[in-house]
């Protein structure tokens, strides 16, 4: 049978502390089967193609169904390259329930997830339940290739509100209800940035104002495009100095309209204009803090113990931090043109996570990371920036996340 391709292509999303994992974990499946698909509208292959690029055989739902293979084209892909994903299922028995598609895209060496690829098979064409017996079912979309370090590996499954559907074949997926996809070898390696952070010989004044002169001896750092290191719409820099009890973080964000609609503590700030900054302190790519500011002088503030561990276990953490906001105009009001607003930090270095030493010590090397979200227009058209490019939509991409030296 011919079949008529439809091909996806799907943008890895921006993500602040947004958490883009399908589904819950592995439960038992329920609910009941969905409708079939009427007129045909599934298109299907009588035979497999001939090789895969990755073959697999997982099964699920007791050989219900099975996972072929994939190819994907170009075999080797550079960074930037449009990636053609085909994938090749059959259905070999009936599976109860509603379940829906799922692909992360993993880190080969950290296995931390950095993006999400999840769509409706066939375009919502071919839900799973709908397939006929014994008929291969090709689904094909496609992401562009990050310029990430080492290689990346696809992870696919089927979730629904239950959890995700149980697989047969252990040896082939990872232990979490997902199946082992494609590995891409990423040929290019972008080196991880460095900002080397001064000892403050005075602490600064939390005022929002960056007029100390502890500011003038830091570095000023500029952010780039979040994505792929690109150049920015509106210029924002950071600084950042220490001394035994504290780290201070100093951002400077040009912006014709200042604006933000929440007040409270832990309030989802991330979703309007805010400045941001992760700290991994022992370097381990795991335990990690986040830490952010509105121009409302909003703070969010939470502890993960891994890449987007639990957000309400960890929003309970209490960071201490102390912040200031200063605006050159006229906060919330869009009839008018402002000019920028700067933001002070005031963070203890005691009460982040899993910090080596107290107080830090000349030499010591830490993981993060700094951002800024901005909303164009309001809500709208919005730019994620940050120090060290992400390659992926996700400002929680750990094997990302540069190197901050302490001087």
């Amino acid at each position: 049978m011919r079949l008529i391709r439809l091909s996806l292509v799907v943008v890895l999303a921006l993500a602040g502390c947004r958490d883009e994992q399908a589904g819950p974990k592995p439960k038992a499946p329920r609910g009941p089967a969905p409708a079939p698909v009427q007129g045909g509208q599934v298109r299907v292959l009588d035979a497999p193609p001939a090789s895969f690029t990755h073959s697999s055989g997982a099964t699920w739902a007791g050989g219900a169904v099975t996972y072929l293979g994939s190819i994907v084209e170009p075999a080797r892909p550079k960074a930037g390259d449009q990636v053609q994903l085909r994938h090749y299922f059959r259905a070999d028995g009936a599976v109860n329930g509603q379940w829906r598609f799922f692909m992360h895209v993993m880190d080969e060496t950290t296995r931390q997830q950095v993006g999400n690829l999840d769509h409706e098979l066939q375009n919502g064409a071919a839900p799973l339940g709908s397939w006929p017996r014994g008929k291969i079912i090709e689904d094909v979309h496609g992401f562009q290739m990050p310029a990430i370090q080492g290689s990346l590996r696809l992870f696919l499954g089927f979730w629904s509100d239950s959890g995700r559907l149980p697989i047969d074949t252990a040896a082939l997926s990872d232990g979490d209800g997902r199946v082992l996809g494609p590995k891409l070898e990423a040929p290019g390696q972008v080196a991880l940035p460095e900002y080397s952070m001064v000892r403050a010989a005075k602490a600064p004044v939390i005022d929002g104002k960056l007029d100390d002169a502890v500011w003038q001896t830091a570095k000023e750092q500029p952010l780039t495009r979040s994505y792929d290191g690109g150049p920015i719409t509106r210029k924002t820099t950071f600084r950042m100095v220490y001394d035994d009890a504290f780290l201070y973080v100093a951002f400077r964000a040009e912006d014709p309209d200042v604006w933000g609609s929440l007040r409270n503590k832990d309030d989802s700030i991330y979703n309007e204009d805010v400045v941001e900054v992760f700290l991994d302190a022992d370097a381990d790519g795991k335990t990690y803090n986040e830490l952010q500011v509105s121009p409302h002088n909003v703070n969010f503030d939470a502890s993960f113990v891994a890449r987007r561990s639990d957000l309400p276990t960890a929003m309970k953490w209490e960071s201490g931090m102390k912040s200031a906001v200063f605006v050159k105009g006229t906060l919330d009001d869009d009839s008018d043109t402002d000019e920028y607003w700067t933001a002070e930090m005031q963070i203890p270095i005691a009460n982040l996570t899993s910090v080596p030493h107290v107080p830090p010590v000349k030499g010591d090397r830490w993981r993060f990371n700094a951002y800024r979200l901005e909303h164009i227009a309001r809500r709208t058209n919005i730019e994620g920036q940050s120090f060290s490019p992400l390659f992926v939509g996700d400002f929680h991409a750990l094997p990302r996340f540069g190197w901050l030296v302490f001087e």
